[in-house]
């Protein structure tokens, strides 16, 4: 299993039942609303107004900006992040993943464009050293896609294996629709199409590497007694 050099943000354990449970879910409903209306990161306290809820009470189901957003995130993705497949062509497994989560990244577009937005905020803000919140960490793709390369996997050279996985993270995501829509003006179902593509020349890729390191000559092994001998001759002097 690949291990990110970052602990990933965990959104907040939701209450299970009463009015703690409505008072979440009403907070919840509410940021994401501000999201697809207003297009930016509510602040805390813009959601405990509009919720008629005190800000003591919002900050005690989120204390941060990162948890609200993890908890939007959560809501909207959770589908995504359940993805599991029997297929065992991971090409076709990988095609799989693409065809039946980019939808739902079209439909919390806005969300997903949020959480983007305050991971980029956040980095400057920490660069500078002025970060004041526990930071947001984004990456649940990379254990979602180590799924869908699974049957591929084993077939690629280490760092063949690697280098396609970290490819596919930036086609896999909000990303493709960041910069095909607000820069080339497409569609959503033409992003979709050119992710998928990407996709697909990424694994041909990789497996023309594969095979170009399979081809490549191994280096010889020297005799155990020429090894013997250099050793004996370095001890000697």
């Amino acid at each position: 299993m690949v291990r990110l050099k970052h602990k990933l943000t965990e959104p907040p354990l939701p209450p299970e039942r009463g009015v703690k449970a409505a008072t979440f879910r009403l907070l919840l409903e509410t940021a994401m609303a501000l999201i697809r209306q207003d297009g930016h990161i509510p602040s805390l306290a813009e959601v405990a107004t509009r919720s008629k809820v005190s800000r003591a009470t919002t900050y005690r189901y989120f204390p941060s900006r990162s948890a609200l957003v993890t908890a939007v995130v959560d809501s909207s993705l959770g589908p995504v992040r359940a993805f599991v497949s029997d297929e065992p062509d991971g090409r076709a497994r990988v095609r799989e993943l693409f065809e039946q989560t980019f939808p739902r990244f079209k439909e919390f577009e806005p969300q997903m464009r949020a959480a983007a937005q305050l991971a980029l905020e956040q980095w400057a803000l920490e660069r500078a050293g002025l970060l004041e919140e526990e930071p947001y960490r984004r990456g649940h793709r990379v254990r979602i896609l180590e799924h869908a390369l699974a049957p591929i996997a084993p077939k690629l050279p280490t760092a063949v294996r690697e280098r396609l996985h970290r490819a596919l993270s930036v086609v896999y995501g909000i990303e493709p629709y960041m910069v095909l829509k607000d820069i080339w003006g497409l569609s959503d179902r033409e992003v979709e199409r050119i992710a998928l593509w990407m996709a697909d020349a990424l694994i041909d890729a990789a497996e023309r590497d594969a095979l170009a390191a399979a081809r490549r000559p191994k280096p010889r092994a020297k005799p155990a007694q020429a090894l013997a001998s250099r050793a004996a001759s370095r001890t000697s002097k």
